[in-house]
């Protein structure tokens, strides 16, 4: 019989919600759960989380989704347990065991071989992952037996750390380019090292600019009640941060806001340093009331050129 509940209106939502993943959960499915907590229409993730790991993944909604290519394309901290001795099917804890051997590894061994995987490094994606092959994710072929040829890809262990090693157990942090896969990373280690390894755990600490600081899990999202959870998503240019930022007065703004390439040193705009990507706002304003001001207002992303110039990139709705 059909429901005569009411549907659902979702919430136009605009902001990031800087989410610590559990164990357990996939990217997708904290996604999902956390849209459907916030009553959101429109959200998107930025960067998969292994279910086994843990740590930073902001989630995008409403216009915030229009940047997240910039946390995917971003680096990634992580700290992470390789477990030396034994290799899994994943190279992480969900696979099953494929071997096991004696691990007699000292420190010294340990950092001659963390000195061969740091700068530029050429890494096989894992068959255990989302890369799709045919339209079909590797990770289905894996799991019916099949093994395909992959093509080695460019990436950069900017940061390979030390922290502590207690056998069979070496903690490390990864500082990396995107694409990098940390469990290949740990399983090359324990290759390097003669006995073999899996990721034990995984943990990212840091993506791009964010870190774990104000990040908050899904049980203390579902513990907040309902109509105060819209105040727990940082602003849309809490993205932007890193980039120098570029005011506009009223009458260019909305001329930007209509795509238009604007010449800033004609206008007396005040320009930051070099060129470059730059976000842009609309200055503040009285809104006409004793002691009221309309706040300054993200317009979107450009590119500033040489003279001036500036180039509108991505646009923001003007409603948020």
């Amino acid at each position: 019989m059909a429901s005569n509940s009411p549907k659902r209106i979702r919430v136009p939502l605009n902001g990031v919600l800087l989410l610590d993943k559990s164990v357990g959960w996939s990217s997708n499915d904290a996604l999902i759960k956390a849209k459907h907590l916030m009553n959101a229409a429109k959200a998107g993730h930025t960067g998969t989380l292994d279910p086994f790991a843990t740590g930073v993944l902001p989630l995008c909604f409403g216009e915030a989704t229009k940047f997240a290519q910039d946390l995917l394309d971003a680096d990634k901290t992580y700290e992470t347990v390789i477990h030396l001795g034994l290799t899994t099917a994943t190279g992480d804890t969900e696979g099953e065991v494929l071997e096991t051997r004696e691990v007699d590894v000292t420190r010294e061994q340990i950092d001659v071989v963390l000195a061969q995987f740091r700068g530029a490094l050429k890494q096989v994606p894992p068959m255990y992952s989302a890369l799709k092959r045919d339209g079909k994710p590797l990770y289905e072929y894996a799991r019916a037996g099949i093994t395909l040829e992959r093509e080695a890809r460019d990436v950069t262990i900017h940061l390979l750390e030390f922290i502590d090693y207690q056998a069979p157990f070496l903690s490390v942090r990864v500082m990396c380019s995107k694409g990098t896969y940390i469990r290949v990373l740990g399983e090359d280690i324990g290759a390097a090292l003669g006995c073999g390894a899996h990721l034990n755990a995984l943990r990212r600490t840091k993506v791009g600019h964010l870190t774990l600081t104000g990040c908050l899990t899904l049980e203390t999202l579902t513990a907040t009640p309902e109509e105060e959870r819209a105040a727990l998503l940082a602003s849309v240019d809490s993205l932007l941060l890193t980039f120098p930022e570029v005011v506009l007065p009223e009458l260019l703004a909305q001329r930007f806001l209509q795509g238009q390439r604007l010449t800033l040193v004609k206008e007396g705009v005040p320009l930051p340093s070099g060129i470059g990507r730059v976000r842009v706002y609309r200055e503040s304003a009285s809104s006409g009331q004793a002691d009221a001001e309309i706040p300054r207002q993200l317009l979107g992303t450009a590119q500033l050129h040489d003279y001036g110039v500036l180039a509108p990139e991505r646009l923001v709705s003007t409603a948020i």
